[in-house]
């Protein structure tokens, strides 16, 4: 076959930018579009014409900070630095390795049920009929996981209150203790990037903030030291806080919070290692629920 023909048939089946130049060159270098140029001349053109492509061994550098293991102001090494000696016998490392967390800490943050949205205050504002068929699937499904649950922690809102007792009749076990906390209640963490104007929210941010970072610096970290097995504990509350919690605690940019969803009644999963390390297992579950039961109001 001519260099011709084959010039056209590789223009035809590839279409490729890269594969045109190198076809035309090597027809070039036999002399078909005029007389014979340098080697060196055509092989400029080839590499002009390469895409910068890194090769398959690259590892992208990475574009953000480092991970922080003191993000919760509880890692060992960082809490026994400059501390003194209290006897001359005293085992530094044995120190440390008694002060060091052993267990895991599974947090289980759980969204409301859908509530009357029209109530004018917040007793008004309790679950609809289908919010409450929500909190017992949520309950449903938490008791299917065949987890034995420390506590469960509610806000003190009452579509939080009014879902975190419909869950806790479902929890496996002699009873788990409901603790309620005005941290939690619902409010707006931090200014969303991008703005929205479809939201404003009810409160100023640095007030509701404020509130809400002290309510993740309570809940969100890792296991006590004097802890000696793993811990499974559920939170109810709201969306925003969730989304909050969940940003902060993977070391994302807090002011992200606005750009995930949840529905009512879903189950948010963080799991913490003693190391600190903060692992995302599941965001905003609701798979368990049918079609027809779910929604984000």
């Amino acid at each position: 076959m001519s260099y011709r023909k084959t010039f056209k048939l590789i223009c035809g089946v590839a279409g490729s930018s890269a594969v045109l130049v190198f076809a035309a060159a090597a027809a070039e270098s036999r002399g078909l579009f005029g007389e014979r140029r340098a080697d060196a001349s055509r092989f400029t053109v080839l590499r002009a014409a390469q895409p910068a492509w890194a090769p398959a061994n690259h590892t992208p550098a990475p574009t953000g900070h480092a991970w922080d293991f003191n993000w919760d102001k509880r890692d060992p090494s960082a809490l026994s630095n400059g501390k003194k000696k209290e006897s001359p016998a005293e085992d530094p490392s044995s120190e440390r390795d008694n002060g060091k967390p052993k267990a895991t800490r599974h947090i289980l943050l759980i969204r409301h049920s859908q509530y009357n949205l029209s109530g004018n205050s917040d007793k008004e504002r309790i679950l609809t009929p289908l919010g409450r068929e929500q909190a017992e699937l949520t309950g449903q499904r938490l008791a299917a996981l065949g987890m034995k649950y420390d506590v469960l922690i509610h806000s003190s809102m009452s579509r939080a209150v009014e879902t975190a007792n419909i869950i806790s009749k479902h929890l496996p076990g002699p009873g788990v203790d409901l603790v309620s906390c005005d941290l939690l209640r619902e409010g707006a963490p931090i200014e969303p990037v991008p703005p929205v104007t479809h939201w404003k929210p009810d409160a100023v941010y640095h007030e509701d903030g404020a509130r809400i970072e002290a309510a993740f610096r309570r809940y969100i970290h890792r296991a006590d030291p004097k802890q000696k097995e793993d811990s499974y504990e559920i939170i109810v509350c709201h969306a925003n806080v969730i989304r909050y919690f969940v940003c902060r605690a993977l070391q994302f940019p807090p002011e992200g919070w606005l750009r995930m969803g949840l529905n009512n009644g879903s189950i948010t999963w963080l799991t913490i290692r003693p190391s600190g390390r903060v692992a995302l297992r599941t965001l905003g579950d609701s798979g368990f629920m049918p079609p027809d039961k779910l929604t984000r109001t």
